[in-house]
């Protein structure tokens, strides 16, 4: 294994600290729990939104942390849930008496921990909703979760929450907004190879140099198929397929198209993605009128890539828009 780090048991608390020092303007760290925050919270008068889960996902969540995104964000070990006292006090932390978003993706660990927070931060007196992403057309259960996993359009819905916070809406409204987002976005991902968890010391799983795994999970989950490799459009088709084979987006639709990397697929290769994607969906009547292309739901070293396509209206659109200023994502800011 060879990995950039010091110590296996203090790779998070090492990059928490490398982001409290590269982002002190944007965002402050707790190391007693762990969770990161946003420098000037609680903001008084807004809803506060709360996202997490295992660490080796960066920029995802602690880096989406900051005006127009997330409020705080619970990271827990590499790909290991974190615990309810995380997210308790991640949640006291930015509470300005508005309410609590939570918004959880689909793994076991991940929505009864963060259930069982939410029961621990009503009974102190604070609203709290929770919303669980569950967007992956994948496979319907895995190893870490009952349903569909909750991939992509995580990272979607904490933007657009997050703007809609930051108009002051209130819970309910941010809640069921990000309800929207999640009713209206699909993915899917694939893996030409594997990653090692710095804890584990070797791939979690293997892959033939040969071969790719379609429909893998952010943990290194199997997917659907394992196949020969195939070209980029090839996997454009068969990822994007399945995605409008779901039903939620089709002919005559706007999307936002979300082509994200695993961790260790170089940009070079997610824009000659992209530009299959755009030719598939024009060849299907979709057009994309907004873009996200980059690392930024990731599975350490993984490379693969993923596609999320959420279908816009002009209130999403909007929001999309919106400024944001955080470590992992900004504009208009």
């Amino acid at each position: 294994m060879k990995k950039l780090i010091n110590n296996v048991d203090d790779v998070v608390r090492d990059e928490l600290e490398g982001i409290q020092l590269a982002h002190p303007h944007d965002v402050k760290v707790s190391l007693d729990p762990y969770y990161i925050y946003r420098a000037d919270a609680p903001v008084q008068g807004k809803v506060a939104i709360v996202s997490g889960g295992g660490s080796g996902h960066e920029p995802m969540h602690g880096g989406f942390v900051g005006m127009g995104m997330l409020d705080a964000a619970c990271p827990g070990e590499v790909f290991t849930s974190p615990t309810p006292d995380q997210m308790l006090e991640a949640t006291k932390a930015v509470s300005s008496g508005a309410g609590v978003l939570h918004i959880v993706k689909n793994y076991t660990g991940d929505v009864l921990n963060f259930e069982m927070a939410a029961d621990m931060a009503r009974d102190e007196g604070i609203e709290v909703e929770s919303v669980v992403i569950d967007d992956d057309v994948a496979v319907q259960d895995s190893l870490y979760t009952a349903g569909r996993r909750g991939v992509g359009a995580t990272v979607l819905a904490e933007k657009i929450c997050g703007a809609a916070a930051e108009e002051g809406r209130p819970l309910s409204e941010v809640a069921d907004l990000c309800r929207k987002v999640n009713d209206n976005a699909r993915s899917m991902g694939m893996a030409l190879t594997s990653c090692t968890v710095p804890a584990a010391g070797k791939p979690t799983f293997e892959l033939g140099e040969d071969e790719m795994e379609i429909g893998i999970g952010i943990h290194g989950e199997p997917g659907r198929e394992r196949m020969k490799v195939k070209s980029a459009a090839e996997v454009v088709e068969i990822l994007a397929g399945a995605i409008l084979d779901d039903g939620v987006i089709g002919s005559g639709d706007n999307v936002l198209a979300f082509v994200n990397s695993m961790g260790g697929t170089p940009l070079i290769e997610l824009y000659i993605v992209y530009r299959d994607l755009h030719r598939f969906l024009e060849g299907r009547g979709v057009t994309i009128t907004r873009n996200l292309i980059g690392p930024y739901i990731t599975s350490l070293e993984m490379q693969g890539v993923s596609i999320t396509l959420l279908k816009l209206d002009d209130e999403l659109t909007r929001l999309w828009d919106a400024p944001v200023k955080t470590p992992g994502m900004r504009w208009g800011a």
